[in-house]
């Protein structure tokens, strides 16, 4: 990968949609904190967005608080005095507690104040989801619909999945929607796929180490919609020689070698860039001839027709009673989901070198157009897995310090300061090296 070759207006809407995103989820989130820890007269000494060793972007004290902009984009923070957390402020906790302090508080109150970050996530995922249903729905394309079939990739050739097939059920689980076939394979480790092929059912067995070999390909190199090259928008860039394409053609030859979908048409012009070809089109009832140079990525200049519009798709619509529930739903299975994909990396079943990865792969799962369907549902999807992963029992996360509050309701004994400040800093080197190892496999994937 060079320089030249990245998209960089793309880029630039991803981050930009990754920025405010991320922003909305961790001042919300910090907010769980800093209200509670408010009606309990703690004093919040910082609120701030994003990390700031040394330095804030920008800072400004209102009453006993300092609200900041820092300039590492990894989370956010607030500083309640009296508490041991990020900030290692160990020279306050040697000294007596005062009553505004957060180690002064009863138990109970202290437990409040540490999992109301996680509390908003989920409440905040679950009211996303609400609002997506209602004013979305959920709109897709029924695997029953696809007239021709399926494209089978190099990894679906494999174990036996043929061009032109027709998912019908994963483990016997019929298939409506077929954009979730490969998640159903994959967080289900599906044993065995049914597909229809030339009019008979066949079994295709998913053999052992296929779901670890899929994760590693970030699901790519399996199957896809096989649909018609029909030119649906044509590019400004697109260097025309002889007549030009047209919205609606449909495009059976390059250079005298037919194609009848539009993978056939990338196959054959994968080794042709910055070359001029002539194109057999079919327009309306008669045939054409187009001449045009591909660019240095062998691209023509057009975009097809999606498998939507040609072979239609089904939308669910909620009323707003309705979405409340479907809202809930969908809320759940995508932590189900989530921990389901834990599950597997723990066990083994993938490697983390091919699943783990920092804000560069978060933010790259943003669309490059500004997509506010798809943001929000992000959004929803990251502020459930942002509840999931602070309320695991890791000392530096929310879940961590409820342990130990919960240890000390049963046992009525409070943890030393001694200890929490230990059970901190194990906790950051734990969480700062897996950030440093998923960052690192990130830019590793990129320069590779």
């Amino acid at each position: 990968m060079t320089l030249l070759a990245i998209d960089w207006s793309s880029v630039a809407v991803k981050t930009g949609q990754f920025i405010l995103s991320f922003s909305i989820l961790v001042v919300l989130h910090e907010m769980g904190h800093f209200f509670p820890a408010k009606w309990f007269k703690c004093r919040v000494e910082k609120f701030y967005l994003f990390f700031n060793p040394w330095i804030s972007l920008w800072k400004k004290k209102v009453g006993e608080t300092e609200y900041g902009l820092g300039w590492v984009p990894f989370g956010g923070y607030v500083k309640i005095s009296g508490m041991v957390d990020e900030s290692m402020d160990k020279e306050q906790m040697k000294l007596p507690p005062k009553p505004y302090e957060f180690r002064s508080k009863p138990a109970w109150q202290r437990l409040i104040i540490m999992v109301g970050g996680v509390i908003v996530n989920i409440l905040l995922a679950i009211v996303l989801f609400i609002m997506i249903m209602y004013v979305w729905g959920e709109e897709y394309i029924p695997s029953k619909n696809l007239q021709y079939g399926v494209y089978a990739d190099t990894l679906a050739q494999k174990i036996g999945i043929r061009d032109g097939d027709n998912i019908v059920s994963i483990d016997g689980r019929p298939v409506d929607n077929f954009g979730t076939v490969e998640a159903e394979i994959v967080l289900n480790e599906a044993k065995q796929l049914q597909v229809e092929r030339d009019g008979q059912m066949i079994n295709i067995p998913i053999p052992e180490g296929f779901i670890k070999t899929l994760n590693k390909n970030k699901l790519e190199g399996f199957i896809d919609i096989r649909t018609p090259a029909i030119v649906d928008t044509v590019a400004p860039s697109a260097k025309f020689i002889l007549d030009k394409l047209l919205k609606g053609d449909q495009i059976v030859a390059i250079n005298n070698q037919p194609v009848s979908f539009f993978h056939e048409l990338t196959k054959a012009k994968q080794n042709l860039k910055n070359q001029e070809v002539t194109l057999k089109v079919l327009r309306n009832t008669d045939t054409a001839i187009v001449k045009v140079k591909l660019n240095d990525k062998a691209s023509i200049g057009f975009w097809p027709k999606g498998p939507g519009e040609l072979f239609g798709t089904t939308v669910k619509k909620y009323s707003l009673a309705e979405s409340i529930p479907a809202g809930f739903h969908k809320c759940f299975q995508t932590l189900d989901r989530y921990v389901k994909g834990l599950k597997q990396l723990f066990t083994g079943k993938v490697n983390a070198s091919d699943s783990l990865g920092s804000v560069i792969s978060i933010g790259n799962t943003f669309p490059g157009i500004w997509d506010w369907q798809r943001f929000w549902t992000l959004t929803a999807i990251f502020s459930i897995i942002l509840a999931f992963m602070n309320i695991l029992p890791i000392p530096a996360l929310d879940g961590g310090h409820a342990l130990f509050t919960l240890v000390e309701m049963v046992s009525g004994r409070k943890p030393g300061d001694k200890f929490m400040e230990y059970a901190q800093m194990t906790g950051m080197v734990l969480l700062l090296g897996l950030m440093a190892y998923a960052l690192g496999l990130d830019f590793w994937r990129l320069f590779k």
